[in-house]
């Protein structure tokens, strides 16, 4: 089982075009508000990372099942598969009600305490509003995700994220700016089309494995009542990834909170280059998430030395997107800049902050593959403390840069540099000095 590169491959590209298709839901909400006003498009920031840090609680657990799932795939016990999933779903729907009841009631005096700005409260608040009713459908979603690439069947992403975009795209420019008879509801538009578009996409899954799928084989329909101690099991592995997604974007958060604080022109800087950075960093995703699911594939297989072969040959690939891409757009970062808004100061202000994102991608390559490799071995909880540590150190760096010197905001985002070099620095450690190789699940 020495996957070469052509099978990595078959694997990674249709994950690759399934996140690339889901970033383009964030770059089109940046893009029109972008054209709406400077305050709607950091509103939109705040609050779209306010949601991805709730969203990754859910993204969290599904990356746990993920990592069982792939070891059931390699051990050859396919039934089990369809179980965990089904279980999956049934928890996150659960804690995706909890999610939305505390986050109706708790959100809006959280928001009035950490943001300056009335005006960016009240639109992010307004966001947020309509937002929240996509976490039932995304946490549907994140299930079938983690089944499809713990099973290595990632093609019908690419489909599916197709599918998801196309929706979006035309509920945001109907909604956002009031076509074909609709009201323009500007932000709350651009949440109302986010959330819709989820639905759809849960809804094709459903449709695809219902039509498409063995479900016998997966054993999809034998448990489908809550089972506490399969979902023990379960959460034995992921709550330490979802600790671990949650606080890491919650941090990410904390982040542009702080560029707040320094303005409003800073934070639409900031919103833009994130964007363009997600763009970048859905790449080293497909590719982490591969490492991932094939390293945990190998250890239900018996070949953990294999592991770290696998390793070296997904980061050489991954590298090979990255940089000519990196280059690409320091080439022309006007015209990238462009997509995202028409105001030229705007534009002039963001192409320093720009070439210092783009530099940290040399560091995220084989940082956060080599974490994917770790949690891939099983060990979640060694993850978590990996993770823990990274950002305790990264938040430390954000308050020295940002709330203490308030440096300008380039600088500022050389905090991703520091949080790269210190999850490499964790996780390299690991797997030379633990013993992950007798992992058991």
């Amino acid at each position: 089982m020495n996957y070469s590169y052509k099978q990595i491959w078959h694997i990674v590209y249709p994950l690759l075009i399934s996140l690339f298709m889901e970033h383009l839901i964030g770059l089109t909400d940046t893009a029109f508000l972008g054209r709406v006003g400077e305050i709607q498009l950091g509103a939109s920031a705040l609050g779209g990372v306010y949601y991805i840090s709730i969203f990754m609680l859910g993204f969290g657990f599904g990356i746990g099942a993920q990592i069982i799932m792939a070891r059931r795939n390699g051990e050859k016990r396919y039934s089990d598969i369809g179980v965990i999933l089904s279980q999956g779903i049934l928890f996150l729907l659960f804690l995706a009600a909890v999610i939305f009841t505390v986050s109706s009631i708790w959100s809006p005096h959280f928001l009035k305490k950490v943001i300056n700005s009335p005006a960016i409260y009240e639109e992010a608040l307004k966001y947020l509003d309509y937002r929240i009713y996509g976490v039932f459908f995304a946490f549907i979603s994140i299930m079938f995700r983690a089944f499809f690439v713990a099973t290595t069947k990632t093609r019908i992403l690419t489909i599916n994220s197709i599918v998801m975009v196309l929706s979006n795209v035309v509920l945001n420019y109907i909604l956002i700016f009031g076509k074909f008879g609709f009201p323009s509801l500007g932000i709350a538009g651009a949440a109302i089309a986010s959330s819709a578009a989820e639905g759809v996409s849960a809804l094709f899954f459903i449709i695809y494995i219902l039509i498409k799928v063995d479900t016998r084989k997966y054993g999809f329909f034998s448990h489908l009542q809550p089972d506490i101690k399969l979902l023990s099991r379960i959460l034995g592995t992921s709550i330490w990834t979802m600790l671990q997604s949650f606080i890491s974007l919650s941090t990410w958060f904390v982040f542009f909170v702080s560029i707040e604080h320094l303005g409003e022109r800073p934070l639409a800087i900031t919103n833009i280059v994130r964007s363009i950075s997600s763009l970048l960093f859905i790449i080293i995703s497909s590719f982490a998430s591969t490492a991932s699911s094939l390293t945990g594939n190998l250890m239900g297989a018996g070949k953990p030395e294999e592991v770290m072969p696998l390793y070296k040959r997904i980061t050489k690939m991954c590298y090979a997107f990255i940089l000519p891409l990196c280059v690409l757009i320091a080439l022309f970062p006007t015209a990238i800049l462009r997509i995202y808004t028409d105001n030229n100061e705007l534009i002039t202000s963001s192409v320093l902050t720009l070439f210092v994102m783009l530099s940290s991608q040399i560091l995220n390559v084989p940082s956060f593959i080599l974490f994917n490799t770790v949690s891939g071995t099983g060990n979640t909880k060694s993850g978590l403390a990996i993770d823990l540590v990274a950002l305790a150190l990264y938040i430390t760096y954000v308050i020295l840069v940002i709330d203490i010197l308030k440096v300008n905001v380039a600088i500022c985002w050389t905090a991703d540099h520091a949080y790269a070099i210190f999850m490499f620095i964790l996780a390299y450690i690991y797997m030379k000095k633990a013993h992950w190789q007798t992992k058991r699940l």
